[in-house]
């Protein structure tokens, strides 16, 4: 079936005052790691609404520009961390009518877990930007602006999932580790303290997951036994099968 021809449709009639206007926002939030600890990227907000609260970085979408580009650009502009199109992924989108005090506003979210992420600085309408502990947001300790809270939580079980069953953990390692610091990794993103025999025997049957490297030899004299075998990351992209999460309960 052939598709209409636009030329044919006239907008003749239609008058955009006709609808209720809507604005489009982009709101950041990207994570990392930092003596093993995770922290999330936030602003402190230089002008209303929720003057002096912290927030993630984001912004009004321009009418000539798509999503990715409106997010690389805000994410730049308010902490002056560049970072390319296609590294940050889509969340997802908020859109309570109540969200935003200024008008209609709904804003897409999108969210990232970077390694050796440069320290930001306030630029734009933010006053200071600041890598902020994630414990510090979860434990409600400190109160993001708009519905920012909403937002956190899904990106933090978004970045928690992830490295279940995506190959991102080696990324924060030096490129020759020990599985005592991938293990590191984990226990910083999921908040929790693995036992390491159960964590080697996972990371080391996954498939394609890590390569070990030759042991370094034994010198004459050493004391203690054998140095720790050294790993470097995979070819896999994917996890199999997935390293999960310990429940709450356990």
């Amino acid at each position: 079936m052939a598709l209409p021809d636009p030329a044919e449709h006239s907008l003749v009639g239609y008058n955009p005052d006709d609808y209720p206007r809507v604005a489009v926002t982009v709101d950041i939030v990207v994570f990392t790691i930092v003596d093993n600890d995770l922290r999330v990227l936030l602003i402190q907000r230089g002008e209303p609404p929720f003057l002096g609260r912290w927030a993630f970085p984001g912004g009004f979408v321009k009418p000539d520009e798509n999503l990715d580009h409106a997010a690389v650009r805000e994410l730049a502009e308010e902490t002056l961390i560049n970072q390319e199109v296609g590294l940050l992924e889509q969340l997802g989108s908020y859109g309570s009518p109540e969200r935003d005090p200024r008008m209609r506003v709904v804003t897409v979210a999108y969210w990232a877990i970077v390694p050796d992420l440069p320290s930001p600085t306030g630029g734009s309408d933010a006053m200071h930007a600041e890598l902020v502990s994630v414990s510090e947001v979860e434990s409600g300790r400190l109160r993001l602006a708009f519905d920012h809270e909403l937002i956190f939580a899904d990106a933090l079980e978004t970045a928690r999932s992830s490295i279940e069953d995506r190959t991102i953990a080696p990324l924060f390692c030096p490129p020759d580790f020990k599985v005592s610091q991938l293990r590191n990794v984990y226990n910083s993103v999921w908040a929790t303290e693995l036992d390491a025999g159960n964590f080697q025997r996972k990371v080391t049957s996954a498939d394609g997951f890590l390569s070990r490297l030759e042991s370094p030899p034994v010198r004459s004299g050493d004391k203690g036994g054998r140095p720790a075998s050294l790993w470097k990351a995979g070819p896999a992209k994917k996890l199999n099968p997935p390293i999960t999460r310990p429940s709450k309960t356990q």
